[in-house]
Protein backbone atom coordinates (compact mmCIF):
# COMPACT_ATOMS: atom_id res chain seq x y z
CA UNK A 1 0.00 0.00 0.00
CA UNK A 2 1.74 2.72 -1.06
CA UNK A 3 -0.37 5.09 0.66
CA UNK A 4 -3.20 5.71 3.11
CA UNK A 5 -5.62 7.02 0.47
CA UNK A 6 -4.51 4.63 -2.39
CA UNK A 7 -4.17 6.95 -4.99
CA UNK A 8 -8.09 8.06 -4.14
CA UNK A 9 -9.23 11.02 -6.00
CA UNK A 10 -10.32 13.75 -3.49
CA UNK A 11 -13.36 16.31 -3.85
CA UNK A 12 -10.86 18.95 -4.44
CA UNK A 13 -9.90 17.50 -7.63
CA UNK A 14 -13.54 17.73 -9.13
CA UNK A 15 -14.04 20.19 -11.70
CA UNK A 16 -16.61 22.61 -10.15
CA UNK A 17 -19.21 25.04 -12.27
CA UNK A 18 -21.93 26.63 -10.51
CA UNK A 19 -25.27 24.78 -10.55
CA UNK A 20 -23.06 21.39 -11.66
CA UNK A 21 -24.94 18.42 -10.90
CA UNK A 22 -23.31 15.70 -8.79
CA UNK A 23 -24.59 11.73 -8.25
CA UNK A 24 -23.44 11.31 -4.40
CA UNK A 25 -23.63 7.79 -4.06
CA UNK A 26 -24.07 7.03 -0.06
CA UNK A 27 -24.50 4.20 1.82
CA UNK A 28 -28.14 4.92 3.10
CA UNK A 29 -29.18 1.34 4.37
CA UNK A 30 -29.92 2.17 7.80
CA UNK A 31 -32.77 0.87 9.66
CA UNK A 32 -36.24 1.55 9.75
CA UNK A 33 -38.94 1.71 12.82
CA UNK A 34 -42.14 2.58 12.41
CA UNK A 35 -41.23 4.34 9.00
CA UNK A 36 -38.82 6.27 10.36
CA UNK A 37 -35.51 6.26 10.46
CA UNK A 38 -34.48 4.32 13.37
CA UNK A 39 -30.48 4.81 13.87
CA UNK A 40 -28.96 7.78 11.48
CA UNK A 41 -25.54 7.37 11.89
CA UNK A 42 -25.03 6.41 8.01
CA UNK A 43 -26.87 9.75 7.28
CA UNK A 44 -24.81 11.90 9.81
CA UNK A 45 -21.44 10.87 8.54
CA UNK A 46 -21.92 11.68 5.04
CA UNK A 47 -22.81 15.45 6.27
CA UNK A 48 -19.45 16.80 6.03
CA UNK A 49 -19.15 15.83 2.34
CA UNK A 50 -22.79 16.73 1.39
CA UNK A 51 -22.61 20.19 3.05
CA UNK A 52 -18.74 20.97 0.91
CA UNK A 53 -21.19 20.06 -2.50
CA UNK A 54 -24.15 22.69 -1.28
CA UNK A 55 -20.99 25.36 -0.35
CA UNK A 56 -19.73 24.72 -3.75
CA UNK A 57 -22.66 25.36 -5.42
CA UNK A 58 -23.18 21.88 -6.68
CA UNK A 59 -27.08 20.57 -7.08
CA UNK A 60 -26.94 17.71 -5.81
CA UNK A 61 -28.48 14.02 -6.90
CA UNK A 62 -28.25 12.10 -3.30
CA UNK A 63 -28.03 7.97 -4.49
CA UNK A 64 -28.35 5.19 -2.04
CA UNK A 65 -30.13 1.72 -1.11
CA UNK A 66 -32.43 0.17 1.40
CA UNK A 67 -32.09 -3.43 2.06
CA UNK A 68 -32.55 -6.13 -0.29
CA UNK A 69 -36.10 -5.46 -2.48
CA UNK A 70 -34.94 -8.17 -5.14
CA UNK A 71 -34.63 -5.37 -8.50
CA UNK A 72 -38.47 -4.15 -8.00
CA UNK A 73 -40.30 -1.26 -6.19
CA UNK A 74 -41.58 -2.54 -3.03
CA UNK A 75 -42.97 0.39 -0.82
CA UNK A 76 -41.75 -1.31 2.34
CA UNK A 77 -38.24 0.08 1.13
CA UNK A 78 -39.13 3.66 -0.59
CA UNK A 79 -36.09 6.21 0.63
CA UNK A 80 -38.23 8.39 1.70
CA UNK A 81 -38.33 7.95 4.95
CA UNK A 82 -34.22 8.46 4.56
CA UNK A 83 -34.85 11.68 2.92
CA UNK A 84 -37.16 13.06 5.44
CA UNK A 85 -34.35 12.71 8.01
CA UNK A 86 -31.52 13.84 5.82
CA UNK A 87 -33.56 17.13 5.30
CA UNK A 88 -34.08 17.48 8.74
CA UNK A 89 -29.86 17.13 9.56
CA UNK A 90 -30.00 19.73 6.54
CA UNK A 91 -32.29 22.12 7.13
CA UNK A 92 -33.92 21.55 3.48
CA UNK A 93 -36.70 19.76 1.88
CA UNK A 94 -35.89 17.04 -0.21
CA UNK A 95 -37.63 15.19 -2.66
CA UNK A 96 -37.51 11.65 -3.44
CA UNK A 97 -38.05 10.46 -7.82
CA UNK A 98 -40.75 8.11 -8.31
CA UNK A 99 -38.06 5.61 -10.00
CA UNK A 100 -34.80 5.55 -9.57
CA UNK A 101 -33.77 6.39 -13.48
CA UNK A 102 -35.45 7.59 -16.80
CA UNK A 103 -38.57 9.86 -17.94
CA UNK A 104 -40.34 10.06 -14.57
CA UNK A 105 -36.80 11.15 -13.14
CA UNK A 106 -35.78 13.74 -15.44
CA UNK A 107 -37.84 16.75 -14.31
CA UNK A 108 -36.72 16.52 -10.92
CA UNK A 109 -32.89 16.79 -12.13
CA UNK A 110 -33.61 19.50 -14.31
CA UNK A 111 -35.56 21.50 -11.92
CA UNK A 112 -32.87 20.91 -9.40
CA UNK A 113 -30.61 24.03 -8.86
CA UNK A 114 -27.18 25.16 -7.15
CA UNK A 115 -27.57 24.19 -3.84
CA UNK A 116 -30.64 22.02 -4.02
CA UNK A 117 -30.59 18.39 -3.07
CA UNK A 118 -32.43 15.42 -4.71
CA UNK A 119 -32.54 12.05 -3.40
CA UNK A 120 -33.32 9.17 -6.06
CA UNK A 121 -35.34 6.38 -4.94
CA UNK A 122 -34.23 3.03 -3.97
CA UNK A 123 -31.22 1.79 -6.32
CA UNK A 124 -32.24 -1.68 -5.66
CA UNK A 125 -35.78 -1.31 -7.06
CA UNK A 126 -33.68 -1.63 -10.39
CA UNK A 127 -32.28 -5.06 -11.14
CA UNK A 128 -29.45 -3.25 -13.12
CA UNK A 129 -27.95 -2.19 -9.46
CA UNK A 130 -27.04 -5.69 -8.36
CA UNK A 131 -26.51 -6.72 -11.72
CA UNK A 132 -23.94 -4.30 -12.53
CA UNK A 133 -25.58 -3.26 -15.90
CA UNK A 134 -23.65 -0.78 -17.78
CA UNK A 135 -26.95 0.10 -19.00
CA UNK A 136 -28.03 1.23 -16.05
CA UNK A 137 -24.91 2.91 -15.20
CA UNK A 138 -24.74 4.78 -17.93
CA UNK A 139 -28.79 6.37 -17.62
CA UNK A 140 -27.42 6.96 -13.79
CA UNK A 141 -24.08 9.06 -15.26
CA UNK A 142 -26.86 10.94 -17.31
CA UNK A 143 -28.45 12.33 -15.04
CA UNK A 144 -25.03 14.44 -13.54
CA UNK A 145 -21.79 15.79 -14.38
CA UNK A 146 -19.61 14.39 -11.78
CA UNK A 147 -19.77 11.43 -9.38
CA UNK A 148 -18.77 11.25 -6.00
CA UNK A 149 -18.58 7.65 -3.91
CA UNK A 150 -18.95 8.63 0.28
CA UNK A 151 -20.84 5.11 0.22
CA UNK A 152 -17.20 2.99 1.91
CA UNK A 153 -20.06 1.06 3.21
CA UNK A 154 -21.10 -0.53 -0.20
CA UNK A 155 -17.70 -0.15 -2.00
CA UNK A 156 -16.81 -3.84 -1.61
CA UNK A 157 -19.63 -4.49 -3.87
CA UNK A 158 -19.06 -3.96 -7.92
CA UNK A 159 -22.64 -3.00 -8.21
CA UNK A 160 -23.75 -0.55 -10.91
CA UNK A 161 -24.01 2.55 -8.81
CA UNK A 162 -20.53 1.90 -7.18
CA UNK A 163 -18.34 0.85 -10.09
CA UNK A 164 -19.71 2.51 -13.35
CA UNK A 165 -19.82 6.08 -12.84
CA UNK A 166 -16.34 6.62 -11.90
CA UNK A 167 -15.52 4.78 -15.61
CA UNK A 168 -18.07 7.79 -17.13
CA UNK A 169 -17.46 10.95 -15.07
CA UNK A 170 -15.05 12.98 -13.29
CA UNK A 171 -14.93 11.35 -9.84
CA UNK A 172 -13.74 11.63 -6.11
CA UNK A 173 -14.36 10.34 -3.01
CA UNK A 174 -16.18 11.60 0.02
CA UNK A 175 -14.65 12.70 3.18
CA UNK A 176 -16.21 9.82 5.14
CA UNK A 177 -14.73 7.61 2.69
CA UNK A 178 -11.22 8.74 3.37
CA UNK A 179 -11.78 8.93 7.20
CA UNK A 180 -12.45 4.94 6.50
CA UNK A 181 -9.47 4.47 4.57
CA UNK A 182 -7.05 5.94 6.96
CA UNK A 183 -8.34 4.40 10.08
CA UNK A 184 -8.53 1.10 8.61
CA UNK A 185 -5.19 1.37 7.24
CA UNK A 186 -3.60 1.71 10.67
CA UNK A 187 -4.81 -1.59 10.92
CA UNK A 188 -3.50 -3.16 7.76
CA UNK A 189 -0.13 -1.81 8.93
CA UNK A 190 -0.70 -3.24 11.87
CA UNK A 191 2.66 -1.84 13.61
CA UNK A 192 1.14 -1.59 17.28
CA UNK A 193 1.70 -4.15 19.62
CA UNK A 194 0.11 -5.40 21.40
CA UNK A 195 -2.42 -5.82 18.46
CA UNK A 196 -5.45 -7.34 19.36
CA UNK A 197 -8.68 -8.48 16.96
CA UNK A 198 -12.13 -9.41 18.71
CA UNK A 199 -14.29 -11.61 16.25
CA UNK A 200 -17.68 -12.42 16.43
CA UNK A 201 -20.77 -12.92 14.80
CA UNK A 202 -22.67 -16.16 13.18
CA UNK A 203 -20.38 -17.75 11.26
CA UNK A 204 -16.72 -19.15 10.55
CA UNK A 205 -16.92 -19.21 6.80
CA UNK A 206 -17.63 -15.54 6.88
CA UNK A 207 -14.59 -14.33 8.38
CA UNK A 208 -11.84 -16.83 7.41
CA UNK A 209 -10.36 -14.88 4.80
CA UNK A 210 -10.40 -12.03 7.63
CA UNK A 211 -9.26 -14.12 10.33
CA UNK A 212 -6.06 -15.32 8.05
CA UNK A 213 -5.02 -11.92 7.39
CA UNK A 214 -5.26 -11.06 10.66
CA UNK A 215 -3.10 -13.35 11.96
CA UNK A 216 -0.03 -11.99 10.17
CA UNK A 217 -0.19 -8.85 12.02
CA UNK A 218 -2.17 -10.00 15.29
CA UNK A 219 -0.71 -10.68 18.64
CA UNK A 220 -4.59 -12.43 19.23
CA UNK A 221 -7.57 -13.00 17.84
CA UNK A 222 -10.65 -13.54 20.72
CA UNK A 223 -13.51 -14.93 19.47
CA UNK A 224 -17.00 -15.06 20.43
CA UNK A 225 -20.29 -14.84 18.84
CA UNK A 226 -21.73 -18.28 17.55
CA UNK A 227 -19.22 -19.11 15.37
CA UNK A 228 -17.09 -19.82 18.87
CA UNK A 229 -19.15 -23.16 19.00
CA UNK A 230 -17.37 -24.34 15.76
CA UNK A 231 -13.74 -23.66 17.81
CA UNK A 232 -15.46 -25.40 20.78
CA UNK A 233 -16.40 -28.66 17.93
CA UNK A 234 -13.04 -28.41 17.07
CA UNK A 235 -11.72 -29.16 19.77
CA UNK A 236 -14.12 -32.10 20.35
CA UNK A 237 -16.51 -30.55 22.77
CA UNK A 238 -20.07 -30.80 22.85
CA UNK A 239 -21.93 -27.99 21.77
CA UNK A 240 -25.79 -29.15 22.44
CA UNK A 241 -28.34 -26.95 19.97
CA UNK A 242 -26.12 -24.27 19.36
CA UNK A 243 -25.03 -22.97 15.58
CA UNK A 244 -22.21 -25.00 13.75
CA UNK A 245 -20.68 -25.16 10.61
CA UNK A 246 -19.38 -29.09 10.39
CA UNK A 247 -17.36 -28.28 7.10
CA UNK A 248 -15.56 -25.56 8.96
CA UNK A 249 -14.15 -28.01 11.83
CA UNK A 250 -10.78 -28.82 10.43
CA UNK A 251 -10.15 -25.01 9.73
CA UNK A 252 -11.03 -23.70 12.99
CA UNK A 253 -8.06 -27.01 14.36
CA UNK A 254 -6.03 -25.08 12.05
CA UNK A 255 -6.45 -21.62 13.56
CA UNK A 256 -6.32 -22.84 17.00
CA UNK A 257 -2.70 -24.33 16.23
CA UNK A 258 -1.75 -21.05 15.81
CA UNK A 259 -2.01 -20.09 19.58
CA UNK A 260 -2.93 -17.06 19.20
CA UNK A 261 -7.03 -17.65 18.36
CA UNK A 262 -8.35 -17.27 21.95
CA UNK A 263 -12.03 -19.09 22.74
CA UNK A 264 -14.21 -18.88 25.62
CA UNK A 265 -14.09 -21.15 28.74
CA UNK A 266 -18.01 -20.61 29.83
CA UNK A 267 -20.75 -19.88 27.89
CA UNK A 268 -24.73 -18.83 28.57
CA UNK A 269 -26.82 -21.10 27.38
CA UNK A 270 -30.86 -21.51 27.07
CA UNK A 271 -33.71 -23.14 25.62
CA UNK A 272 -34.85 -20.12 23.30
CA UNK A 273 -33.72 -16.65 22.68
CA UNK A 274 -36.42 -14.68 24.71
CA UNK A 275 -37.00 -11.71 26.97
CA UNK A 276 -38.03 -14.22 29.61
CA UNK A 277 -35.52 -17.03 29.00
CA UNK A 278 -33.83 -19.15 31.65
CA UNK A 279 -30.85 -18.62 30.85
CA UNK A 280 -27.80 -19.94 32.94
CA UNK A 281 -23.84 -20.05 32.83
CA UNK A 282 -22.21 -23.22 32.03
CA UNK A 283 -18.46 -24.32 31.90
CA UNK A 284 -17.92 -24.96 27.37
CA UNK A 285 -16.88 -27.99 27.85
CA UNK A 286 -20.36 -29.27 29.62
CA UNK A 287 -22.73 -27.72 27.56
CA UNK A 288 -26.01 -29.28 27.87
CA UNK A 289 -27.02 -31.18 24.80
CA UNK A 290 -30.74 -30.10 24.90
CA UNK A 291 -29.43 -26.33 25.26
CA UNK A 292 -28.17 -23.84 23.11
CA UNK A 293 -25.36 -21.09 23.65
CA UNK A 294 -26.36 -17.71 23.27
CA UNK A 295 -23.48 -15.59 24.49
CA UNK A 296 -20.26 -15.51 26.24
CA UNK A 297 -20.04 -16.47 30.06
CA UNK A 298 -18.88 -14.27 32.69
CA UNK A 299 -15.21 -15.89 33.15
CA UNK A 300 -14.71 -15.50 29.38
CA UNK A 301 -15.71 -11.46 29.17
CA UNK A 302 -13.10 -10.70 32.35
CA UNK A 303 -10.57 -12.42 30.30
CA UNK A 304 -11.55 -10.54 26.60
CA UNK A 305 -11.71 -7.45 28.83
CA UNK A 306 -8.04 -8.06 30.13
CA UNK A 307 -6.60 -8.34 27.00
CA UNK A 308 -8.65 -5.86 25.49
CA UNK A 309 -7.37 -3.72 28.43
CA UNK A 310 -3.79 -4.49 27.31
CA UNK A 311 -3.93 -3.46 23.58
CA UNK A 312 -1.98 -0.73 21.93
CA UNK A 313 -4.04 -1.59 18.95
CA UNK A 314 -7.23 -3.00 18.85
CA UNK A 315 -10.44 -4.01 16.54
CA UNK A 316 -13.55 -5.18 17.64
CA UNK A 317 -16.09 -6.96 14.76
CA UNK A 318 -19.07 -8.87 15.92
CA UNK A 319 -21.34 -9.06 18.86
CA UNK A 320 -20.21 -11.88 21.42
CA UNK A 321 -23.95 -13.18 21.40
CA UNK A 322 -27.54 -12.02 20.82
CA UNK A 323 -26.80 -8.50 22.45
CA UNK A 324 -30.36 -7.20 21.28
CA UNK A 325 -32.10 -9.83 23.93
CA UNK A 326 -31.49 -8.89 27.41
CA UNK A 327 -30.59 -12.21 28.89
CA UNK A 328 -27.61 -12.38 26.29
CA UNK A 329 -26.37 -8.85 26.22
CA UNK A 330 -23.81 -9.12 29.07
CA UNK A 331 -20.76 -10.52 27.19
CA UNK A 332 -21.50 -8.12 24.36
CA UNK A 333 -21.69 -5.45 26.99
CA UNK A 334 -18.79 -6.12 28.67
CA UNK A 335 -16.63 -6.07 25.86
CA UNK A 336 -18.17 -2.76 24.58
CA UNK A 337 -16.82 -1.13 27.95
CA UNK A 338 -13.51 -2.78 27.68
CA UNK A 339 -12.72 -1.84 24.40
CA UNK A 340 -14.24 1.76 24.85
CA UNK A 341 -11.73 1.99 28.06
CA UNK A 342 -8.57 0.49 26.31
CA UNK A 343 -5.94 3.08 26.10
CA UNK A 344 -4.95 1.98 22.54
CA UNK A 345 -6.12 2.99 19.14
CA UNK A 346 -9.44 1.20 18.83
CA UNK A 347 -11.57 0.79 15.72
CA UNK A 348 -15.31 -0.80 16.10
CA UNK A 349 -15.59 -2.82 12.73
CA UNK A 350 -19.24 -1.46 11.94
CA UNK A 351 -22.46 -3.88 11.80
CA UNK A 352 -23.75 -4.98 14.84
CA UNK A 353 -20.67 -4.07 17.01
CA UNK A 354 -20.98 -0.83 16.01
CA UNK A 355 -24.63 -0.52 16.88
CA UNK A 356 -23.86 -2.23 20.20
CA UNK A 357 -21.33 0.78 21.13
CA UNK A 358 -24.03 3.21 20.28
CA UNK A 359 -26.82 0.72 21.97
CA UNK A 360 -24.62 1.05 25.21
CA UNK A 361 -23.90 5.04 25.05
CA UNK A 362 -20.15 4.08 24.29
CA UNK A 363 -19.46 5.08 20.59
CA UNK A 364 -17.76 8.67 21.52
CA UNK A 365 -15.30 6.52 23.56
CA UNK A 366 -14.09 4.55 20.43
CA UNK A 367 -11.20 6.34 18.01
CA UNK A 368 -13.01 5.07 14.59
CA UNK A 369 -16.85 3.05 14.61
CA UNK A 370 -16.94 2.58 10.97
CA UNK A 371 -19.82 2.56 9.07
CA UNK A 372 -18.77 -0.55 7.33
CA UNK A 373 -19.39 -4.09 8.35
CA UNK A 374 -18.59 -6.04 5.15
CA UNK A 375 -16.68 -3.43 3.50
CA UNK A 376 -14.53 -2.96 6.83
CA UNK A 377 -13.50 -6.73 6.80
CA UNK A 378 -13.13 -7.02 3.09
CA UNK A 379 -10.17 -4.06 3.45
CA UNK A 380 -8.60 -5.72 6.33
CA UNK A 381 -8.53 -8.95 4.38
CA UNK A 382 -7.72 -7.56 0.85
CA UNK A 383 -6.23 -4.17 1.51
CA UNK A 384 -8.37 -2.79 -1.30
CA UNK A 385 -12.49 -2.95 -2.36
CA UNK A 386 -14.04 -2.58 -6.06
CA UNK A 387 -15.44 0.93 -5.46
CA UNK A 388 -12.07 2.15 -4.12
CA UNK A 389 -10.45 0.32 -7.45
CA UNK A 390 -12.74 2.13 -9.84
CA UNK A 391 -12.07 5.48 -8.14
CA UNK A 392 -8.45 4.86 -8.65
CA UNK A 393 -8.98 4.23 -12.26
CA UNK A 394 -10.98 7.27 -12.92
CA UNK A 395 -7.53 9.48 -11.78
CA UNK A 396 -6.05 7.37 -13.90
CA UNK A 397 -8.15 7.33 -17.32
CA UNK A 398 -8.23 11.36 -16.51
CA UNK A 399 -4.02 12.57 -15.82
Amino acid sequence: MASADLGIPRLEELPFEQGQRVLARIDLNVPLEDGAVADDLRITTALPTLEWLRQHDAAVIVAGHLDRPKGRPDPHYSMAPVARRLGELLGVEIPVTPRVVGAAVEPFVASLDAGEVLMLENLRFDPGETADDPAFATNLCELADAYVNEAFGASHRAHASIVGPPEILPSAGGRLLFVEVAMLSRLLQGTEHPFVAVLGGAKVSDKLGVIDSLLQRCDAILVGGAMMFTFLLAQGRGVGESLVEPEMVEECRRLLDTGRVRIPTDVVVAAEVADDAEARVVAADVMPVDLKGLDIGPETAEAFAAEIGGAALLLWNGPMGVFEVAPFAAGTRAVAKAVAACPGFTVVGGGDSAAAVRRFGLAAEIDHVSTGGGASLEFIEKGDLPGLEALRESRRARS
